[in-house]
C-alpha cells in the first residue's frame, strides 16, 4: 500500500481524540470510579468492533486464546491505572507517564527477545528515565505520589502489552481480532470489578459525557490505524506525542493546571526519547490503549 507524508497527519487527528478521552475521564471522575469509566470506554469500543465483525462476517475463533488472553490483561491493568492516573494528576502528567510506553517497549525487546541494542537506543532510554525522574520529583514528598507511580506502571504494563501485540501478529493473527478480545476482556474484567465497587447509577445528564469518551478513543483508534496504513509508520509513531501537547493544553485552559520548570523538562525528554525509540526501536509500533 503506497504510503504518504500526509497521510501521517491522520495521527494529529488521533491525538486529538486521545486528549478529548483524557478530558472526559477527567470530568467523569467526579461521578464515577476508574473501573465505571474503563468499562464504559471498552464497553463502546466492544460493541464497535463487534458490529464492524458481524457486518464484515469476519470470525472469532483463534487457537491463540490464551495470547489472546494474556494481552487483552496486561491491556486492561495498563488501561485502569492510566485512568486512575488521570484522576488524580495532572492531564499532562497522566498521559505523558503513559506514554513512557515505547521506552519499555525497546527495553522488553531487548531483554526478553534478545535482540540487538543500538547505541543511540540505549542513550533514549537513559533519557528517557531522567525525564521520569524530574516528571515525578516534584512528587516525592506529596500525595500524589502513589498516583504518578501507578501512572509510570501503566506505561510499563502497556509496554509488555505492545510486546504481546507484536508477538500476535508475528504469528498470523489480524489487528481486528486483537483489538476484539482486548476489548472483550476490558468490557467483563472493568465490569466484574465495577460490581464489586460501589456501583453508580448512570444519570442522563452523563450520557454524553460517558458516550463522548467511549466515541473519542474510538475515533482516535481509528485515525491512528488510518494514520499507519495510510502514511509513514515512523512519522506517524512521532507524532502520536502530539497528544501530550494537546492534553497540556486542555489542562491549562480547563482546570488551570500549572507544572514546574523540572516537570516540563521532563515531559520534553520524554518525548524527545520517546520520538527516538520509535525511529530506532524495534519494529513493533504501539496501538494505543
Amino acid at each position: 500500500m503506497k504510503t504518504t507524508s500526509y497521510g501521517s497527519l491522520w495521527m494529529l487527528v488521533a491525538g486529538l481524540f486521545f486528549a478529548i478521552m483524557g478530558v472526559c475521564v477527567k470530568l467523569g471522575a467526579a461521578r464515577y470510579s476508574s473501573a465505571e469509566l474503563v468499562f464504559y470506554r471498552s464497553l463502546f469500543g466492544f460493541l464497535t468492533i463487534l458490529a464492524i465483525l458481524l457486518i464484515s462476517r469476519k470470525t472469532f475463533a483463534t487457537p491463540l486464546w490464551k495470547a489472546h488472553l494474556s494481552r487483552g490483561i496486561s491491556g486492561f491493568v495498563a488501561l485502569m491505572l492510566f485512568f486512575y492516573a488521570i484522576t488524580a494528576l495532572p492531564l499532562a502528567t497522566a498521559i505523558t507517564l503513559n506514554y513512557t510506553a515505547p521506552l519499555f517497549l525497546a527495553a522488553f525487546t531487548t531483554l526478553l527477545l534478545r535482540e540487538p541494542i543500538k547505541p543511540l537506543l540505549l542513550g533514549a532510554i537513559v533519557l528517557g528515565f531522567l525525564g521520569i525522574a524530574l516528571l515525578l520529583s516534584p512528587t516525592l514528598h506529596r500525595e500524589e505520589l502513589l498516583a504518578g507511580m501507578l501512572g509510570l506502571a501503566s506505561g510499563l504494563i502497556a509496554g509488555f502489552a505492545y510486546l504481546q501485540v507484536s508477538q500476535l501478529g508475528r504469528m498470523g493473527e489480524p489487528e481486528w481480532r486483537t483489538v476484539f478480545y482486548f476489548t472483550l476482556v476490558c468490557t467483563l474484567g472493568s465490569g466484574l470489578w465495577m460490581l464489586a465497587q460501589d456501583f453508580h447509577q448512570v444519570a442522563l445528564a452523563d450520557l454524553p459525557l460517558l458516550v463522548g469518551m467511549g466515541a473519542s478513543a474510538t475515533l482516535a483508534q481509528l485515525a491512528m490505524t488510518r494514520a499507519y496504513r495510510k502514511g509513514d509508520p515512523l512519522v506517524a509513531g512521532s507524532m502520536a506525542y502530539s497528544t501530550v501537547v494537546l492534553a497540556s493544553l486542555f489542562g491549562i485552559a480547563l482546570w488551570g493546571e500549572t507544572l514546574s520548570m523540572e516537570s516540563w523538562l521532563g515531559i520534553v525528554l520524554i518525548i524527545l526519547s520517546g520520538v527516538i525509540s520509535v525511529r530506532f526501536g524495534p519494529s513493533a509500533l504501539p496501538v494505543r490503549i
